[in-house]
């Protein structure tokens, strides 16, 4: 992907995060003049307050992209499609997984698909997952990038050069695997959480960042962690290890760099965030 010529870069993008967790997933990514939501696994009801909580209008979203066909992160897609008349994208695996799914307009993109939605570039790249074709994203607006990567149990070759070199990076950090392997989870759904198709843990998400961050990059966000077998401040703590941060709050769940380039915090379930 080409990186649009700017002035400024800094805070030409934003990103939204009104849920992350295995109960729901919606997060909106915001330019100067576009807006993308990115899954729409809680209610209408639900994403229209936690967006009012950040202040956010949703009624002009130009597109809204899916990840991927589990029911946290589509739940109220069918919903939302009923006040929403912009495109809905996803890749043709995803959007004829389920029948609901199946009822809905899809504009079909490839996995590796590369694109413009407004003042937005996106590009996508293959994620790791129990699903049929599922996708993340790196969003680049007038030279500023995100990168968006959850629900995979391993990073493709493909995931790591497009969220390498981001401003924002928000990736999946979602369980310890000691917690994981001392929880009441049956082993076939440790193994499956675990394993290349299903998410990444803290320590996976710690060993790319060395891939990943570079002086660019100013925020790590920690996402869809789970609320059995991860907690924030392990989390914070693991990637803090990886770029030399140091808590900045009592309770562990924020750090920085001594500099105050960098900046890590975890998504949460419940309470909407925003990262710009």
């Amino acid at each position: 992907m080409t990186h649009a010529p700017s002035a400024d870069a800094k805070s030409q993008l934003k990103i939204h995060i009104l849920a992350s967790g295995s109960k729901g997933n919606a997060c909106i990514v915001e330019s100067v003049s576009t807006k993308i939501l990115l899954d729409c696994g809680i209610s209408y009801r639900e994403l229209t307050r936690r967006a009012a909580a950040l202040k956010l209008d949703i009624s002009d979203v130009a597109a809204t992209v899916v990840t991927h066909e589990h029911s946290d992160h589509t739940a109220g897609l069918s919903v939302w499609c009923k006040h929403f008349d912009g495109s809905l994208l996803a890749t043709k695996g995803t959007a004829t997984a389920r029948k609901h799914l199946a009822a809905l307009p899809f504009e079909y993109i490839d996995h590796d698909a590369d694109f413009e939605i407004g003042d937005i570039r996106v590009g996508c790249f293959s994620t790791s997952h129990d699903v049929v074709d599922p996708i993340g994203f790196r969003f680049e607006s007038h030279g500023d990038s995100i990168g968006y990567c959850t629900d995979s149990g391993m990073l493709t070759q493909a995931a790591i050069e497009l969220l390498s070199n981001v401003r924002i990076l928000a990736l999946e950090t979602n369980h310890d695997p000691k917690l994981l392997a001392q929880s009441h989870y049956p082993l076939f759904l440790r193994e499956r959480i675990g394993g290349e198709r299903g998410h990444l843990s803290n320590e996976q998400a710690c060993d790319a960042l060395a891939a990943l961050v570079t002086q660019k990059t100013e925020q790590v966000i920690g996402m869809h962690l789970s609320q059995e077998n991860n907690r924030p401040r392990l989390a914070v703590q693991a990637l803090s290890c990886v770029v030399d941060a140091i808590p900045q709050n009592d309770m562990g769940t924020r750090a920085g760099t001594s500099d105050g380039l960098l900046h890590i915090v975890c998504a949460a379930q419940d309470a909407p965030l925003t990262i710009k």
